[in-house]
């Protein structure tokens, strides 16, 4: 490295932890805390270990717990705040969802830093992925503009596992042990009629870290397809040639997509979401119908069994690793936001806990590498072509 060799210190993350001198007094601090984004198993862990961590063992009186989003962080929205405290939040980690609910949307940068400095926080955690990221990161801005000692941590809340810099997020791990469940039934399913065709849609809107695991972890799959390495339905090595040899060889095939996989290959024209998110066509029908007309017109029968599990995996509470998982983190963050560190998620990168600036989160997103071990791994097992006629 370019560090290295001119005799500096390499560039590295501030490790994360409990510090000796704090910013803010933890008998009088006034925190806040907001879940943003789609739903996602643990989200009600890091609420109530960061309560728990932030009243027991800081001492700190209560927390304002901020309903649906940034909606919340605006009062003319007119969502009354939760108060949060160990007897509230006592048993929520057995939930799916999130108690303080969520929403997708923009809302005015300035309006949320006036209504939460009306309010007197000094802290406010915001959990949720790459949108909430870069709306956390405009607030540190504006707070930062207008020299208020305001603390802004953030927390990585995706399934998709896709936040730049942090090699893992909560809720991907329960996804991918839930996805593989769904995975075996569409086998199941698959093998039990002649020429069966199982196909399961998993969440991965632009990257396909879920559809990749799923598959690894039930080594039934015969195809993947994800965002990140396009394919074609037609020619020597398309998909649809690729399908019709599998189904000689085993008499039946299981496809997993991820929902961002094929986009230029499905109908119809994009449009955006409230939050500006492309809204993604449905790459799965568009493979129901051309599987359907290829072994038709082959004179081929065929019965095709299509599963679509996105919002069950999103609703399930966190499985054990993402437990306590989110309990690190949650705890790391309360260290970090009351020694006054703002403007920065807490991550986790070779093994440790981690504080990441956010204008590296926000930078781009986190994509498997067609090249890499994980998606070699993914081609040996299921077998399909490398190109998949591209």
């Amino acid at each position: 490295m370019e560090a290295t060799k001119e005799g500096a210190a390499p560039p590295a993350f501030e490790r994360a932890g409990p510090r000796e001198m704090l910013f803010f007094d933890p008998k009088t601090v006034r925190v806040g805390i907001v879940t943003c984004g789609g739903l996602c198993p643990g989200t009600n862990d890091i609420i109530r270990s960061m309560v728990l961590e932030l009243c027991i063992r800081y001492g700190a009186p209560s927390i304002t717990g901020f309903r649906y989003g940034l909606q919340g962080l605006v009062r003319e929205c007119g969502h009354t705040p939760l108060v949060l405290d160990p007897v509230s939040v006592k048993g929520i980690q057995r939930l799916g969802g999130s108690i303080l609910g969520s929403s997708r949307g923009y809302q005015d940068i300035g309006t949320m830093v006036t209504d939460i400095d009306a309010l007197g926080m000094q802290i406010l955690f915001m959990v949720g992925g790459d949108g909430t990221h870069r709306a956390a990161e405009k607030i540190a801005n504006e707070i930062y503009r207008r020299k208020k000692p305001i603390a802004i941590v953030g927390l990585p809340k995706t399934i998709d596992n896709d936040l730049h810099y942090v090699s893992r997020t909560f809720g991907f791990s329960t996804a991918v042990s839930e996805a593989r469940s769904i995975v075996q039934a569409a086998h199941v399913e698959a093998h039990g009629v002649p020429n069966g065709i199982g196909i399961v849609k998993l969440m991965g809107r632009t990257c396909g870290w879920i559809a990749a695991h799923a598959a690894l972890a039930n080594s039934e799959v015969d195809f993947c397809l994800i965002p990140e390495v396009p394919f074609r339905m037609e020619g020597a090595d398309g998909l649809l040639a690729s399908l019709e040899a599998a189904l000689e060889r085993n008499n039946h095939a299981v496809i997993v997509a991820a929902e961002g996989a094929g986009q230029d290959l499905a109908p119809g024209e994009p449009d955006r979401d409230e939050s500006g998110n492309l809204l993604l066509k449905d790459i799965c029908a568009h493979l129901k119908d051309e599987i359907k007309r290829h072994f038709a017109a082959a004179g081929i029968h065929i019965r095709i069994r299509y599963i679509d599990p996105s919002y069950i995996i999103r609703g399930v509470p966190a499985n054990p690793e993402d437990a306590v998982f989110c309990q690190m983190l949650a705890q790391n963050a309360v260290h970090a936001a009351m020694s006054g560190r703002t403007n920065m998620l807490v991550g986790y990168w070779s093994d440790r806990y981690t504080h990441v600036p956010l204008h590296l989160v926000t930078h781009k997103r986190k994509r498997i590498d067609p090249t890499g071990s994980l998606w070699q791994a993914v081609l040996s097992m299921t077998g399909q072509p490398p190109s998949m006629g591209t």
